[in-house]
């Protein structure tokens, strides 16, 4: 058993901590999340039945995790604390240049804003979806549901976001204009 939890903890632990720091936004909070999902692996592996890859089923107790968490503090925050070029589906940017790093950091936080104003499984799905990047299958498996339903929850999360993000750089403008005119 521990050369399967050695295995596990070593391809998975970073993408699973990522994953709950995504969602609960505080990096003690995600690491004592974290400690509770190997615990969970860990008394739990003898029933796991290989119906799903194990990092699916590592996937489904991090998020279960997660929720529970949820539900003890009554309040839900999600942040992405990386660059996510919607266009691309990447998040990972090698190098930049310090300029690029405030611009950078500008559009971070605007993307924070408007995540904030997807639902609980919006959030999850887009981190599942395009920060873990795990395919349809992957998410749904991991979430309980169809993939009717991830599509759909993803479909619905994306326009949330673009429209926020629109909503976001037209204040903006509209600000930039009243700065000119003020000059």
């Amino acid at each position: 058993m521990n050369s399967v939890f050695d295995d596990l903890y070593d391809k998975y632990h970073h993408d699973v901590f990522q994953f709950l720091l995504y969602m609960v936004q505080h990096k003690e909070t995600a690491e004592d999340l974290m400690q509770e999902v190997y615990i969970r692996v860990f008394k739990s592996y003898k029933r796991f039945e290989g119906k799903s890859s194990q990092k699916t089923w590592l996937f489904s107790i991090a998020k279960n995790v997660a929720i529970d968490h949820f539900r003890k503090q009554k309040s839900i925050k999600t942040k992405i604390i990386e660059k996510f070029d919607w266009t691309k589906q990447q998040i990972k940017i090698e190098e930049l240049m310090p300029e690029e790093l405030v611009l950078q950091s500008e559009e971070i936080q605007k993307i924070y804003n408007a995540l904030k104003l997807c639902t609980v499984d919006q959030r999850m799905v887009i981190i599942m979806r395009y920060i873990q990047e795990q395919s349809i299958a992957e998410t749904a498996n991991a979430l309980g549901w169809t993939e009717s339903k991830v599509k759909t929850t993803q479909h619905r999360a994306l326009k949330v976001l673009k429209k926020r993000m629109e909503d976001i750089y037209r204040e903006e403008e509209e600000y930039d204009k009243k700065i000119r005119v003020e000059r």
